[in-house]
């Protein structure tokens, strides 16, 4: 296997090594909820890993439609490469060992890379951190859920927003050794209802990054154009149609959304 890392591939050689690549499964990632496996794949000479998620394997939800996961993740990777911010490994839908599903380059992460998200004493948030809610552990001591105020979260904020993404967890936030971050486990996103379920909500109601006025309107055009036709292969009219409703909305507002009130705003666990 090369040595080279895999946030080294550029996204052209990714697709193409996730599109072709000859598939070798080396386990369960047990955390997951759905059937969730690291494969090893290889195209030419060239190895990397990668995460296989096959539709067969997606554990039924009351609130999506069954076998529309995969598809979910892939329509995720979509809307990151409209908006430009690379917050999404490249990600397709194809055939696999288990039939059908969602691949996604494997991104590694080194074993001191820092969280920007997590538990913190409510007496020692870091400065530059925003705290999200409070907690206590079993010994009564008092804990904040809290982000780093960092502008690459923020973009992932504003992703998750047009998305609609329910399950925002702290540990779907990847820091490869590049120093970007990527986020991962898009499956329950796009719902037409509001499901907005996230840890980033430190910058609620407040103005939205100054760069996102300009990929909105970028993205907004995609979606009356190819980006939209590209969804519509993986979601639904009506879902595709509420992703520019909340693309608008945003743009009018020009803040970040606020937690639902009918919804829990985080999920559990949170990181």
């Amino acid at each position: 296997m090369t040595a080279e890392p895999a946030a080294a591939l550029a996204e052209s050689d990714a697709l193409e090594l996730l599109s072709r690549g000859q598939m070798e499964i080396e386990g369960r990632l047990v955390d997951a909820s759905n059937t969730t496996l690291r494969a090893e794949i290889t195209l030419d000479g060239l190895t990397r890993r990668c995460v296989y998620k096959p539709v067969r394997g997606e554990r039924p939800l009351w609130d999506f439609p069954d076998g529309t996961l995969a598809g979910r993740e892939v329509s995720a990777y979509l809307v990151s490469q409209a908006i430009g911010w690379d917050l999404v490994p490249p990600t397709i839908l194809r055939d696999g060992p288990l039939g059908p599903g969602a691949l996604q380059l494997w991104i590694d992460q080194p074993d001191e890379a820092e969280a920007l998200i997590g538990f913190v004493p409510a007496y020692d948030v870091p400065p530059g951190w925003l705290a999200v809610a409070n907690a206590r552990d079993d010994d009564g001591d008092a804990y904040a859920l809290a982000h780093a105020d960092d502008q690459r979260l923020a973009r992932l904020a504003v992703f998750d927003a047009v998305i609609n993404n329910a399950d925002r967890k702290g540990g779907h936030v990847l820091y490869p050794a590049t120093g970007a971050i990527h986020g991962v486990d898009h499956g329950v996103s796009f719902h037409v209802e509001n499901k907005l379920r996230t840890v980033l909500w430190g910058w609620t109601g407040k103005s939205l990054i100054s760069e996102a006025a300009e990929v909105l309107a970028a993205l907004s055009a995609g979606l009356d154009g190819t980006l939209g036709e590209a969804l519509e292969e993986h979601l639904t009219v009506s879902e595709v149609q509420h992703i520019r409703l909340r693309v608008r909305r945003l743009q009018r507002s020009g803040r970040f959304p606020k937690p639902p009130q009918d919804w829990p705003a985080i999920p559990w666990p949170p990181v």
